[in-house]
């Protein structure tokens, strides 16, 4: 499970050290798979993360034009990263550059993946989302219901 926020720097050629906390089980070569998220955000899993996403992807009815779109846009964006002998990742420019992330991000854990965030785009949606905190927890949907 991946929790937790910490603030990165890209260097000058897109690379990114993924945290220690984030890389259990991630060793030299593993894969990533970076991808859009939400909210602006990059989305990021590894194998068992994406093998999970992707099984989900597959009992998406493609007769249906939302599960087309949704299909379509995710799936075209996935870009496979491998980790370095020192623990980081090349972000490509065109990803880099498509959603907006500069060169400070945030990354955080939200459970069966990561996010990469554009530092000051994060903590406008940080500020947002906290600012209503408690009304978002009561309107969702639990198992203890």
């Amino acid at each position: 499970m991946y929790f937790g926020s910490y603030e990165h720097s890209l260097d000058n050629k897109g690379r990114l050290l993924i945290p220690s906390r984030l890389k259990d089980g991630l060793s030299e070569g593993s894969a990533l798979y970076i991808m859009q998220g939400f909210d602006g955000c990059l989305s990021v899993y590894n194998q068992n993360g994406f093998d999970e996403l992707t099984k989900k992807c597959s009992s998406l009815s493609y007769q249906k034009k939302a599960s087309r779109d949704y299909l379509r846009t995710l799936l075209s964006s996935v870009t496979p990263l491998y980790i370095d002998k020192v623990g980081r990742v090349q972000l490509p420019a065109y990803t880099l550059n498509k959603y907006q992330i500069g060169k400070e991000v945030m990354i955080i854990g939200v459970g069966d993946h990561f996010e990469i965030w554009d530092l000051k785009k994060f903590q406008e949606y940080q500020k947002d989302a906290q600012s209503h905190f408690e009304e978002i927890a009561e309107n969702l949907d639990t198992k203890d219901e």
